[in-house]
């Protein structure tokens, strides 16, 4: 066995410690990371289902449910005769700083309003495991909330603090001071990444935003990291019709949001 083949054995062997992840589950989550991290970039062809099989000791069944749920969700493409790759990503909006909209909002001389939905310590799910490079079930603290202009939903936040990093995060009185206000502030980051997609509301997401549920929204996803280690994953939804998101860049290096 190859030595890179040991080491991925040995890492899903781990991942098997957490009985609620079934097999195909751990699969995904092993190829995920690897895109994830851009040790595997788009183009980049992945094992095939026999060298999965022969890999990580598990059946040509539960390979092949990996690799398809992962094309159905868009992470890979896989060419009939040619094997599985990883797919290119998708056009993104280079936003270049952490927009603080209580400012924003203050700034056009608009009221600012400000709702704390929920903030509780939970475990990490499969999927939130992944984007905060933790282990599934790793208590993390999830922070939901509504920002409001002039009385009018304008963004509603939904976070996942990693707690090794910010552990009074829920300690903390945000009606006078926002959660990504808070972060800035207190916790220095390294790294961080902006992801825009447009996506339709869910009926309570709609609800939430006093919108209707076929009114398409921008979706910002934030994360952000220090030393390596995540800090946060935050999921920002605005509709479309109620806010923009944009970048601009001088030439001088200063940077500013619209």
């Amino acid at each position: 066995m190859k030595a890179g083949s040991a080491t991925a054995r040995q890492a899903f062997a781990r991942s098997e410690a957490a009985p609620a992840m079934a097999l195909y589950e751990q699969v995904k989550e092993h190829i995920t990371r690897r895109i994830q991290s851009g040790e595997w970039p788009a183009g980049h062809r992945l094992p095939s289902e026999h060298e999965l099989v022969a890999q990580f000791g598990i059946s040509r069944m539960t390979a092949n449910r990996a690799l398809r749920e992962l094309m159905d969700q868009g992470r890979i493409v896989r060419v009939a005769g040619v094997g599985s790759f990883v797919a290119e990503v998708k056009p993104q909006s280079t936003l270049l700083q952490i927009a603080n909209i209580a400012s924003e909002i203050r700034g056009r001389g608009h009221d600012y309003g400000f709702q704390l939905i929920a903030a509780e310590r939970v475990a990490a799910s499969p999927d939130v495991a992944v984007w905060m490079d933790v282990r599934m079930g790793e208590s993390l603290v999830h922070c939901v909330c509504l920002h409001l202009e002039d009385g009018v939903p304008v963004q509603l936040e939904d976070r996942y603090v990693n707690p090794r990093i910010v552990p009074a995060f829920l300690e903390q009185d945000f009606s006078s001071l926002t959660p990504s206000e808070y972060l800035v502030r207190n916790v220095p980051f390294d790294q961080i990444e902006h992801l825009v997609d447009a996506v339709l509301p869910t009926v309570e997401q709609a609800e939430r935003l006093a919108m209707d549920r076929a009114e398409p929204c921008l979706l910002l996803t934030r994360r952000t990291w220090a030393r390596g280690q995540t800090i946060t994953l935050v999921r920002c939804l605005h509709p479309a019709s109620r806010y923009r998101l944009g970048s601009r860049l001088r030439n001088d290096g200063n940077q500013g949001l619209a």
